[in-house]
């Protein structure tokens, strides 16, 4: 191989394929293509007027080497393809991706030789913001901390952070990027970051920030958790604004949003440590307008007010400052006619609220009660990329509601927009709430807030007002009647046996003024006429083939057959909580989807996540005249055949929510309000399917066996097969 002396390029200069990979931000097949398809030898001698892939110019032939500005000039060639274009009308290039990264890698490399990527960061922004504020002409207006971090800072952050400003053109670019390689640098900065399609909603949401001057009665920016500012630069361009405010606890951010809004010739925004300086900021200014001085000039309220605040890992529904405090803080803090927004985790909207409420559901419902909540928007999974087990939602607050919106909340599911939609969702949600509505009813919808009859779908019902668990509709373009039909003549087809059966199964539409209610399966499990019964952990070697039979995930995913697994009473009774089934429990798995089995002997022991439904009535209805309270047919209100299907009926199945693992609450699952007579003949009828089913499967399987027997006698030379004559 042909390469120049190694000693003509510096080792700086010299890039692998995989670094030309990572530098231009594109795959290694992208960048093996590149050189294949534009290789001298396949353009030719001529080159068709295309420049050929650059030679390297050390190395070897495993591991070549190429010049690193050759490679930036042929990607100059390159438009990045949907790329928008820069303000003077050029698009970006492959090249200009190439040499932003090649003028980065050396400052990421001083983070090792600094021990710190927080010391870094600080030179670097502390660098930034003395070219944005013209500190070497007017240091006696800079604070002083500023002018020590800029004496302390590492010469070489400086110089690189020069050379980026005049790469970049302006100390904010320059500010902006150092910013975004916190993740490169290893440093936590990057948990909390609000993500930018996140940041994008709340700025469309916000609208446009017109605030030129502060004080009394004039309207005000707050982010009560500005982090490094992520929420107040995207709102529209914050330079020169006044009556901004960013409170943030963290020191560390907070001198590095200072020194970022330093960068952006941004000094109107005042910064604090608490919400509670709020009430008493600019005190200077009241003094120097000769203003009241019993009442304090702060800026206590504003118009917009945003939060999105790092929340831990661990659950926090037992505190009284758990993260519903900070959109009640927000509410506390809106103008009348203003708007919040503040992210929340969905856990915090989907507990119930159960006999003694948590302060967390006593928080939901006092924002619910307040008229405060506007919208409630359910973020899409995996949203924040370093909280990759938590679940988000984006609560719209208002200060004062319009008289045609009380009393109503907008729900929305953003998660199920954006697998319908992609990367539009931002915009599609922007007009979903502006609308009131989508066109598919299970991603939006307008709920009541108090409930408005006995049977209402109200958000003050204590239940989960997660938008997942609360919308739902029928099967989108399906008529019922006719898909039902057309199965019955295809079983028919498939199964001449079952045609008698089938054809005397009556269907009928059912008549427009017998409209059918539903009631959540909450609703049941309080008035006892359900019983939940929970799943138990128990240790796998406790588990083996004798004793009583064990249900759980593998059995209802049917990868393990019934029966295989069991437990002895002597090790069962280690679970003191542990309980056993009854004929006509049903078993339930809610995990991608619901599954459900009815129990048909009992005896049985469920492993979490399985669940089971138990119906109080039917056990005294199997136990006829000597039950204490008998049950007639008649009056038995739901059977477990017919609760198994309605459980796992479309509308329930479309309930899921969770970031990992999609589950489906039972206690938000609801059912059809059915007559008994309804219920016996829905229960007649999937008990006959099923057994004929099971029917079917025995036939099935005895042709399978009849197919294997064939195969193998011909195959092992004793069987010679041939058909009638006439057949």
């Amino acid at each position: 191989m042909t390469t120049r002396a190694q000693e003509q390029t510096g080792e700086s200069s010299l890039v692998s394929l995989g670094e030309i990979k990572e530098l231009a931000e594109v795959g290694r097949p992208t960048v093996s293509n590149w050189r294949r398809r534009f290789a001298k030898e396949v353009l030719g001698t001529g080159g068709n007027g295309r420049m050929p892939f650059p030679d390297p110019v050390g190395g070897s032939d495993s591991k070549p080497l190429f010049d690193a500005e050759d490679v930036a000039s042929w990607l100059d060639l390159r438009p990045i393809p949907d790329a928008e274009p820069e303000e003077d009308g050029t698009v970006p290039t492959y090249g200009d991706r190439f040499r932003r990264g090649l003028r980065l890698r050396g400052l990421v490399a001083l983070r090792h030789e600094l021990g710190s990527a927080d010391r870094l960061i600080v030179d670097a922004l502390a660098a930034c913001a003395m070219a944005g504020e013209g500190g070497d002409w007017y240091p006696e207006y800079l604070p002083e901390h500023l002018l020590e971090d800029v004496e302390n800072a590492d010469p070489r952050v400086v110089r690189a952070v020069r050379d980026l400003i005049e790469e970049l053109g302006s100390p904010a670019a320059a500010a902006d990027t150092v910013l975004g390689l916190a993740e490169r640098l290893e440093s936590d900065l990057t948990t909390d970051t609000t993500p930018l399609a996140v940041a994008r909603l709340i700025s469309t949401l916000a609208g446009p920030v017109g605030v030129l001057s502060s004080g009394p009665d004039h309207p005000t920016v707050i982010n009560l958790c500005a982090g490094t500012g992520e929420l107040l630069f995207a709102l529209d361009s914050i330079k020169g604004r006044g009556g901004i405010v960013a409170v943030e606890p963290d020191p560390l951010r907070r001198k590095l949003l200072l020194y970022r809004l330093f960068a952006h010739h941004c000094t109107a925004v005042d910064i604090c440590s608490q919400a509670e300086e709020l009430d008493t900021l600019r005190p200077w200014e009241q003094r120097e307008l000769d203003l009241d001085p019993d009442r304090p000039w702060g800026i206590p309220s504003g118009d917009i007010v945003l939060a999105d605040p790092p929340y831990a890992a661990g659950e926090r529904e037992f505190d009284e400052g758990g993260p519903l405090g900070w959109a009640l803080e927000a509410v506390r803090r809106l103008n009348p006619g203003g708007r919040g927004l503040v992210v929340v985790p969905s856990w915090t909207l989907s507990r119930p609220r159960g006999t003694t409420p948590t302060p967390n559901a006593r928080m939901r419902e006092e924002l619910l009660s307040r008229d405060a909540v506007e919208a409630v928007i359910q973020l899409p999974r995996r949203i924040h990329p370093f909280r990759t087990g938590a679940e988000h939602a984006l609560l719209v607050l208002r200060g004062e509601a319009a008289p045609e919106q009380r009393g109503e909340v907008l729900l929305v599911d953003a998660d199920r927009i954006a697998r319908r939609v992609g990367g539009a969702w931002t915009a599609y949600v922007t007009e979903v709430l502006d609308a009131g509505r989508s066109p598919v009813d299970e991603e939006a919808g307008y709920f009541p807030v108090s409930a408005a009859g006995p049977r209402a779908d109200a958000l003050l019902d204590g239940r989960s007002v997660l938008p997942a668990h609360r919308l739902a509709s029928k099967e989108q373009d399906l008529d019922h009647f006719s898909a039902t039909l057309d199965a019955r003549r295809e079983a028919a087809v498939a199964l001449p046996g079952l045609k008698e059966w089938i054809g005397n199964l009556g269907i009928a539409r059912r008549p427009e003024d017998s409209a059918v209610t539903h009631r959540k399966v909450g609703e049941h499990l309080r008035a006892g006429q359900l019983r939940l019964l929970a799943g138990h952990r128990i240790r796998e070697s406790d588990i083996g083939d004798a004793g009583l039979m064990v249900i759980g995930r593998e059995e209802m995913l049917g990868a393990l057959p019934l029966g295989r697994r069991r437990i002895a009473l002597e090790d069962l009774a280690q679970y003191p909580q542990s309980v056993t089934t009854e004929r006509g429990d049903v078993f339930l798995l809610t995990e991608h989807g619901v599954h459900t089995r009815v129990d048909d002997a009992g005896g049985c022991v469920l492993l979490a996540p399985v669940q089971g439904l138990r119906i109080p009535a039917y056990r005294e209805y199997l136990a006829g005249p000597d039950a204490k309270r008998p049950v007639a047919p008649e009056n038995l209100w739901m059977r477990p055949q017919a609760l198994a299907q309605l459980l796992a009926a479309p509308r329930n199945q479309q309930r899921g929510s969770g970031s990992l693992v999609r589950r489906v609450s039972v206690r938000d699952m609801d059912l059809p309000g059915l007559t008994p007579e309804e219920v016996a003949e829905l229960e007649a009828i999937l008990t006959e399917t099923g057994r004929q089913r099971a029917e079917v499967r025995r036939q099935l399987e005895a042709l399978d066996n009849l197919a294997r027997r064939l195969a193998a006698g011909v195959a092992d030379g004793d069987l010679a097969l041939r058909r009638r004559p006439g057949t």
